[in-house]
């Protein structure tokens, strides 16, 4: 049993390995969707990446100040999403649509 055990151990590099490929699909959704909404949940799952490596520099090294990191950037993350949310209804409000590729006349 302790052999079987053993066999699933998941190290650091696991934990990294697994955020730069959530990071890595967070940044792609970033640049190939169109939808506002989509956007904001890809940043979402960027910066719950970044946190996920804290967490695990953290665990493995044995400091917890990148837990303390990870409370300040979801705080960040909530801010970023009300106002992201916001400007997502008053854009829908004023165009009809969420679209990005739409919304060329915000440029100016």
């Amino acid at each position: 049993m302790t052999d079987l055990l053993s066999f699933f151990q998941v190290s650091l590099n696991h934990y990294l390995a697994l955020g730069l490929i959530l990071f890595t699909l967070g940044l792609a959704g970033v640049f190939i969707r169109k939808n506002l909404i989509v956007i904001l949940m890809c940043l979402e799952l960027m910066l719950n990446a970044v946190n996920l490596i804290f967490v695990a520099f953290s665990h493995y090294q044995g400091i917890p100040l990148g837990q303390v990191y990870v409370f300040f950037i979801m705080t960040v993350a909530a801010a970023e999403a009300g106002v992201g949310l916001a400007i997502a209804i008053s854009i829908y409000k004023r165009f009809g649509t969420i679209k990005m590729d739409l919304l060329t006349a915000l440029k100016g």
